[in-house]
This record gives C-alpha cells, structure tokens and sequence, in this order.
C-alpha cells in the first residue's frame, strides 16, 4: 500500500452521547475504528484538522492512516455524520484495511476531449447519468476517476459501462446490466417566448392591414 496521509487520533475510554458532546465542545470529534477481525477502538480527532482533511481530498474515498499513540492502523473512512447546521463533522466510522482488501467505492468519472466530441459540436447536450459509478477496488490502489473520452461519440449516442476501460483490478458492483453513464442528447429547440409571439401577430396584423388597403384602391 502506498503511503497514506496520517490523522492523528487519541483513545476515549468511554462511549456515549454525553462524552461525544464534551469532545465536540473541546473542538474534537469522535469516531470509531473497526473492522478486520479486530475489536472496535474508540477515538477521537481534532476536529480542525479533520475539516482541512475532508475539505483537500476526496474524504470518502482516500485510504488514511489513523495514529493512536504509537499503534497505527490503514483505514477507509465508511460513514461522516454531519451537523444539521453547521454542516462540521459530528463522528466518523473508519474501516480497517490492507493493500489486499477490495472495497466499495465511489469513483468519479471524467469525460475527455468535451471541446473536440463530435455530437457537442453539432450541438448536442452532454447528459450526464452517472457523474459517480460504485467500484469494487483493491485498497491500495483507488482510482482518482473513470476517464471517458467523448472525442468521437455523436448525437443520439450512449456511453455503457463497458465502454470504459477500467482500472486493472477493478469492477463496477452492479454487474447484472450494461449501465448507461452518459449520453449525447439532440439540441431541444426552445419553445417562442411571448413577446416573440406577441410580435409574430403583430406582423400578420399589418400584412392584414395592407392587403386590405391594397384590395380598396
């Protein structure tokens, strides 16, 4: 596995509503390690430093090392509750992992050559169905995105997941259908506003007019 970015957390000995809220009043945010055929370790981080982290990476998706004391353990952040108002995190669950592991994730997916794709020169839409597909991925190797190239797709064409060339080791969670990612839909014509049509009439009104004058000479 390659090297993590390290949070630093501290063991509380204690669980429960009351002790989560004396750490959040002392700017520290509880959370909980586990998984790997090992016990559950209560902790808890500064919660600065965990906003800065969440706020730099992909949080959800990024392996960390979390370092209680001098144990240190490999772990996937799995589930942030957020606060209703303040949106700051209020606990975290941290998975344990090891390069072996495959895990499920979020990837994001980035389309290529947007300016270059044929259907969106001729003025088609960019339709996008999935802008995140779930992976199963080994954990030592996230991918940072699924790259669709759109260079050549045209208008009325579909982009399926097995279009996209996948990161060695990696497979999408739903493999019972060819799942649509995104499609390259015809320009819709806007429908005339009423002013436009307001002036249509007015048009025919005077051609009217003028017919008229004309059969009277």
């Amino acid at each position: 596995m390659s090297e993590n970015a390290v949070l630093i957390a501290e063991t509380r000995d204690r669980a429960g509503k009351g002790t989560s809220r004396a750490l959040r009043r002392d700017g520290r945010t509880p959370a909980v390690i586990y998984g790997d055929k090992k016990d559950p370790i209560c902790v808890s981080l500064e919660t600065k430093e965990l906003v800065k982290t969440i706020h730099r990476d992909a949080f959800l998706s990024t392996v960390y090392t979390v370092q209680v004391g001098s144990a240190k353990h490999n772990v996937l952040p799995r589930d942030m509750q957020l606060h209703p108002i303040y949106d700051t995190p209020v606990h975290v669950d941290f998975l344990r992992v090891s390069a072996k592991s495959q895990i499920a994730v979020m990837v994001a997916v980035r389309f290529l050559n947007e300016e270059e794709c044929i259907g969106l020169k001729r003025g088609g839409v960019l339709n996008i169905v999935r802008h995140e597909v779930e992976m199963m991925v080994p954990a030592g190797n996230i991918p940072e995105a699924l790259e669709i190239d759109l260079l050549n797709h045209d208008i009325g064409d579909s982009v399926h997941i097995s279009e996209v060339k996948l990161p060695e080791g990696t497979h999408p969670t739903i493999t019972d259908r060819d799942f649509t990612i995104a499609t390259i839909a015809a320009p819709t014509v806007e429908p005339a506003t009423d002013e436009e049509e307001g002036a249509v009439e007015d048009t025919d009104r005077e051609t009217g007019e003028e017919e008229t004058e004309e059969a009277d000479d």
